[in-house]
């Protein structure tokens, strides 16, 4: 195994010395869990191990992992950012009547996958709790067998308008914006619901360069946007092992990657937009694995998005994002527009009715 590179050492150390800091304070452990998912035969759960103050007010009495269940609170960016990981953790994770045990990483996060877990299909909970911690319920979905048809969503400027790719502006929405500032992209949470509606048991998946700090203020975001509820495929800032940064377009195509390894039956619908490398990552995935691709969908970004998704102002034609000729591609500048495309194409499929579909976990608004 080769060194850490110098930058992740450094990092280590901090993280170190701040952790013994903490504690020596009498500060402990927390446990924020996120949303997680699996199949009949195993099941994936995410959580982030991270110090709190002593006295700190401890999780709610149901879940409330995501955030998406508490009462309404927008905190600034910067405050998701102020936290020092607890790495080297012991984890129980415990699935029905099996425990599953772990460790948090170097930056705290906790990724346990089980087999044989004899979860139902549907949404299930199931309960992590670390060394010196309480013990925190996370939702977990369950894919049912049979289901062939899936939906992975790319998050900033595709459901939630962040012109992350300009750095200022980036900075701006992240680390000063409150969450609740931020716009939903217009018709997109009834193009999922309705996709979802006509695929009972159907997953979704969103993915994001986004760090993990955000998720439960995106969580929240998508329940009161109207989006359905499902997994967060977020990646870390910071060094790795191997370099000072972590490449965004590699975290989305192994994301992508691993979903098809989890779910070889289904076929998924990538949606993303033009104003980063989404037509580019979805159309290298649907020619390694054209068979695994229900349609492609890009949302087009408005010329005023297009100058601001690119550094010094610079326009670039966007990239037709035609992957192979089996595999169907469609641009529209919202969710209204994509769906009217898709029901053109024959490729929507008839709502079931609500009592056929797998109950989703309770939450402040109606999703899904």
């Amino acid at each position: 195994m080769s060194r850490p590179h110098a930058a992740a050492i450094i990092e280590d150390t901090v993280h170190g010395q701040v952790e013994r800091a903490l504690r020596s304070r009498g500060w402990n452990s927390r446990v924020i869990t996120h949303i997680g998912y699996g199949s009949t035969s195993f099941v994936r759960v995410f959580a982030r191990i991270v110090m709190g103050r002593k006295g700190e007010p401890g999780p709610p009495s149901r879940q409330d992992a995501t955030g998406a269940l508490s009462p309404a609170r927008y905190d600034r960016g910067w405050r998701a950012f102020v936290t020092s990981p607890a790495s080297g953790v012991p984890v129980t994770v415990t699935i029905g009547d099996r425990e599953v045990y772990g460790r948090s990483d170097r930056g705290g996060h906790v990724d346990v996958v089980a087999h044989d877990h004899g979860l139902e299909p549907g949404w299930q909970q199931v309960v992590v709790q670390a060394q010196g911690a309480e013990a925190v319920p996370a939702d977990v979905f369950i894919v049912p067998d049979g289901v062939t048809f899936g939906i992975v969503s790319d998050i900033d400027d595709t459901v939630i308008t962040t012109m992350l790719p300009r750095p200022m502006i980036a900075a701006w929405n992240t680390f000063v914006r409150r969450g609740k500032t931020r716009r939903a992209v217009s018709g997109m949470a009834p193009l999922y619901r309705r996709l979802l509606a006509a695929h009972p048991g159907a997953p979704i998946a969103y993915v994001s360069t986004g760090a993990w700090n955000t998720t439960p203020t995106l969580t929240r975001f998508l329940v009161e946007g109207g989006y359905p509820v499902g997994p967060l495929f977020m990646t870390d800032w910071g060094p790795t092992n191997t370099g000072w940064f972590r490449s965004g377009q590699a975290h989305k195509r192994t994301s992508l990657d691993r979903l098809a390894r989890d779910f070889p039956d289904i076929r998924w619908l990538l949606v993303g937009d033009d104003g980063q490398h989404d037509p580019q990552i979805y159309s290298a995935f649907a020619e390694a694995r054209p068979d695994r691709v229900e349609a492609i969908c890009i949302r087009q970004l408005s010329p005023a998005e297009q100058v601001l998704s690119h550094p010094m102002g610079r326009l670039e034609a966007p990239v037709r994002p035609w992957g192979p000729p089996a595999v169907p591609t469609f641009s529209a500048p919202d969710g209204h527009g994509l769906l009217r495309l898709l029901e053109q194409a024959g490729r929507v499929g008839e709502p079931v009715a609500a009592h056929e579909q797998p109950s989703r976990p309770d939450r402040p608004t109606a999703s899904g």
